[in-house]
């Protein structure tokens, strides 16, 4: 059994209905021990040097403002290199035109980057993320009990129509408007943190 760590991205935090059907997956731990979870802020020097080996992508900007303007839920977990394989699995490929029919990303995910989930690839990554995240919070308890139904919508599909065409530069300003819209309603953010949301969401499409 090794370290991995697990971090619903924003979409996956603050998208309810999204985030409920991504917890009750989780929450299972059907080949795998949940050993903490809890809300946290990442600072933009931590999202860096996680993500090292993409510093230099013209969307490399983008990612850390996505990863880093709003608490995200964060956590440990503990799983065999089967298991944790068999969990990527369910996950899907990491950009969503990629990801397997079925999977979590493909059912959730938005466009590009923005799919909902990273979890450590390998034991190896899994520890050594867990050891560079430990440094700035503790991992040794599940703080936070998450809801596993909402009665909030579930607009994937359409948020993924609009994101092709908005990105395409199809229909750009009433493809921005409606999507905000939609992300209204799966949410419950509101001021300045609706307003982040919406940014890192939509930055994404012109990164």
């Amino acid at each position: 059994m090794a370290d991995a760590l697990v971090i619903f991205k924003p979409d996956a935090s603050y998208r309810l209905a999204v985030r409920a059907e991504l917890w009750r997956w989780l929450s299972s731990e059907a080949h795998w021990k949940l050993n903490a979870l809890t809300w946290y802020q990442p600072p933009k020097a931590l999202i860096e040097g996680h993500y090292d080996f993409l510093q230099g992508r013209p969307f490399f900007p983008w990612l850390v403002d996505f990863m880093s303007a709003l608490p995200l839920v964060v956590g440990r977990l503990t799983a065999s290199a089967e298991a944790l394989e068999d969990m990527r699995h369910d996950l899907g490929e990491t950009r969503i035109a990629q990801s397997r029919p079925g999977s979590l990303r493909e059912r959730f995910g938005i466009f590009g980057g923005i799919n909902c989930v990273h979890l450590s690839d390998a034991p190896e990554t899994g520890k050594s993320e867990v050891e560079r995240w430990q440094k700035h919070l503790p991992l040794d308890k599940v703080e936070i009990d998450l809801d596993r139904e909402s009665d909030r919508p579930d607009h994937t599909y359409h948020l993924r129509s609009l994101a092709t065409q908005v990105a395409a530069g199809v229909h750009a300003d009433l493809g921005t408007r409606t999507m905000k819209e939609l992300l209204h309603a799966e949410t419950d953010l509101g001021g300045g943190e609706l307003e982040a949301f919406y940014r890192v969401i939509l930055g994404a499409l012109t990164a």
